[in-house]
């Protein structure tokens, strides 16, 4: 019986969607301390590990437990009070699961908060009440910014110290409204709380009767995140090749799919090579799939014998990245030596590394408002705007169209250490590779029952540059479908839309249909099938 009850609680848990978040903020805003509230809080420790804390708290600290010390585990954190590596923590409740990335918010550990920031949906900003928005504040905001990340939880920490004062909450939420107005976020929440009393953080309390909004776990249970994961551009960096063996015949090509959803069947092109196959088998340590999607990691078996190594991309045949030997970038740096104009980098883009001579330093940013300033260098935690000429082609989306081909690492060659990060803001195509990205530009893309996955793809797509529409069942049913919204009138309705999407991409603009109406094979005919790309959610 308990073994049942036990099977029931994993299988409704493991339905749970997943939220990553990352903490952020400065030196001492509480943020391991809060990690360690939500853990505690939510019977998220196990007993061991809490009577260790609790022994370790009265021996070494002035209470009876330490929270921090949930996510602090080194012992130069432990010594020092801070944290110094990102700290990944794992809860779940029973709507929802959750990782943590405790980052550090001393300046001198810019990149490892950068790191837990690259794989979160969700930055949660603490700010300390006796301080207010200070320079880390901002410069953390606008790294997560860079990184993708849209949506915000602002925990004003701290509260008890200021006597829970609503006018200390209102001038810091108005000073970071002022900051964040220059962002492109979606969403923020602002929650004043007490980490280290629990005020505000589980429930709500009494002590702030002038805060009506939610409390910080009730918010994180219920935020609608919009995923950022791109499930159109499939894209495969080849990481391994792995051979059956003499007289197997099969070779597979091991990875993790950036983006995109492949099946067997479908047409594939390696890169560079430029080599046509069809998926022949798609395994995972499940067995075979009938599809696999981003990011999981799989084994592509192909229909044909083809020469592929380490560093070559996948793709489908009528959706390539673009083939370009320049870009321009955002970059974060991270090494004490600085980023000068005319020095040579290696540039680790997925799994292939190349060459790259820094050609300018377009502007760097100031994290206190944002201006963009003139520079000759850049030194450690500056954020820039860049241009690079590379020595070899790499195969690139931009990071706002991919986070995965978008992104990429700079490493000195001498010290052989990770200098910066790299968000792909442009690129410069190459001549004979014009044609190419001509043709995936003036694409039908139609996302079966998601509006806000339809809009995230649309604005994603015109952020980066794509001449595109967008087309829902609201806007067709006020418009050319008006006539066709009675019962009967699906096939005719699908055959307008068809039409249209059709004439839109032969002069060269993209469509985004968002429809509770899956197409049929009238509709793929109508379009091509070349031109359209469905995902149904």
């Amino acid at each position: 019986m308990l073994l049942t009850t036990l099977e029931v609680l994993l299988e409704r848990n493991e339905k749970n969607d997943l939220l990553r978040f990352a903490t952020a903020g400065s030196v001492d805003d509480g943020k391991s301390t809060l990690i360690g509230r939500l853990l505690h809080d939510s019977k998220s420790v196990y007993e061991d590990q809490l009577d260790a804390i609790k022994q370790y708290s009265s021996k070494n600290r002035e209470s009876k437990i330490d929270f921090s010390l949930f996510t602090d585990g080194l012992k130069s954190e432990r010594e020092q009070g801070i944290t110094i590596d990102v700290a990944y923590r794992y809860f779940s409740t029973p709507k929802r699961r959750f990782i943590i990335a405790d980052t550090p918010g001393h300046e001198q550990y810019t990149r490892n908060m950068a790191t837990g920031c690259s794989t979160s949906s969700l930055a949660l900003i603490l700010v300390d009440a006796t301080k207010g928005i200070v320079t880390q504040t901002r410069r953390h905001s606008f790294i997560s910014s860079l990184l993708g990340i849209k949506h915000f939880i602002v925990a004003i920490n701290k509260m008890d110290l200021v006597s829970y004062s609503e006018e200390v909450y209102t001038r810091i939420t108005d000073d970071f409204r002022a900051f964040s107005d220059k962002l492109p976020v979606e969403s923020i929440q602002f929650i004043p709380i007490s980490a280290l009393n629990g005020d505000n953080v589980i429930t709500r309390n009494g002590k702030m009767p002038w805060y009506q909004g939610p409390a910080l776990l009730d918010y994180l249970e219920t935020v609608n995140i919009s995923t950022w994961r791109n499930l159109i551009d499939f894209r495969f960096p080849v990481q391994y090749v792995n051979w059956g063996g003499k007289g197997s015949g099969m070779r597979g090509y091991c990875g993790t799919i950036a983006s995109g959803i492949i099946r067997p069947g479908e047409i594939i092109v390696v890169l560079p090579s430029g080599r046509e196959s069809r998926v022949k088998k798609i395994l995972t340590f499940e067995g075979d799939q009938a599809y696999a999607y981003a990011p999981q990691a799989v084994t592509l078996y192909l229909e044909d014998d083809i020469d592929i190594s380490r560093g070559d991309m996948i793709v489908r045949k009528k959706n390539l990245p673009l083939l370009t030997r320049n870009i321009e970038a955002n970059v974060v740096w991270m090494d004490l030596k600085p980023l000068e104009m005319g020095k040579t980098y290696l540039i680790k883009h997925t799994t292939h590394s190349v060459k790259a001579t820094l050609r300018t330093i377009v502007y760097r940013f100031d994290p206190e408002d944002l201006h963009r300033k003139s520079a000759e260098v850049l030194n450690l935690n500056e954020i820039g705007r860049v241009t690079f000429s590379l020595m070899n082609p790499i195969y690139a989306d931009t990071y706002m169209h991919n986070r995965q081909t978008g992104c990429f690492i700079l490493i000195d060659p001498v010290s052989n250490l990770t200098a910066g990060a790299g968000m792909i803001t442009r690129r410069q195509c190459r001549d004979d590779s014009v044609a190419d990205n001509r043709r995936t530009t003036n694409r039908t893309y139609w996302i079966v029952g998601n509006y806000e996955r339809a809009q995230e793809i649309y604005y994603r797509k015109k952020e980066s540059g794509e001449s595109c529409m967008f087309l829902d069942d609201a806007l067709l049913a006020g418009g050319i479908c008006a006539d066709l919204c009675l019962p009967g009138q699906k096939n005719a309705w699908l055959s307008r839309v068809a039409h249209v999407c059709r004439a839109a991409n032969a002069s060269g603009v993209s469509v985004v249909v968002g429809s509770v109406h899956a197409p049929d094979d009238s509709v793929r005919n109508i379009i091509g099938m070349g031109k359209m790309d469905i995902v149904k959610i």
